[in-house]
């Protein structure tokens, strides 16, 4: 029988303010989120995709649990080194090396990468410092980048800071980006 590790993946009392009712608001918009888009994309005949390194795997996690979701969701990449940002994503090392992983230049770089090799209409990159270290004055625990790409449209990135502990931080980075691309496609 395996071990028990209590708490580990707790955060019902760590988003700010919130405790319990928090959490399971913030679930709750998750999973409605999941129905949302995934109607945005089965009207336009678009696939989706991820990219993702501080969120590993949760965002393609959630799409992937909705029944039917093979008809409008393509790949999850979760790249969490920078080895793998680097080939698997296409990252130009410069650009980690400038900005570092935790940047917007490299939340964009990761998402076309994501766009080229998958083919997917619609992308989202993620890239943070989900905690409890790591952190510094300029790229603080809970900075979470996004990049994001809609065919026709240009690519961006843009940042978040969320509060609470790692699992808290990563859960609020799949709802941003859960409701950025929902309103994207809007």
């Amino acid at each position: 029988m395996l071990p028990v590790i209590k708490g580990l993946f707790s955060i019902t009392t760590v988003i700010e303010g919130g405790g319990m009712s928090k959490l399971v608001e913030l679930t709750n918009r998750v999973e409605h989120s999941v129905v949302e888009l995934a109607e945005c994309l089965k009207q336009r005949g678009w696939f989706a995709g991820t990219a993702e390194s501080c969120t590993g795997g949760w965002i393609a996690q959630m799409l992937t649990a909705a029944a039917g979701s093979s008809s409008w969701f393509e790949s999850g990449i979760v790249t969490y080194s920078n080895a793998a940002k680097i080939n698997l994503l296409g990252v130009d090392p410069m650009t980690i090396e400038r900005h570092g992983a935790v940047s917007g230049e490299t939340a964009e770089q990761m998402v076309t990468g994501l766009i080229k090799n998958t083919g997917v209409e619609v992308g989202v990159a993620v890239t943070g410092i989900a905690g409890p270290s790591g952190g510094t004055s300029d790229k603080p625990v809970g900075l979470v980048w996004f990049g994001f790409a809609i065919s026709g449209r240009s690519t961006y990135s843009t940042p978040r800071v969320f509060s609470g502990n790692r699992q808290a931080v990563r859960l609020q980075a799949v709802d941003y980006a859960l409701l950025e691309m929902i309103r994207l496609l809007a």
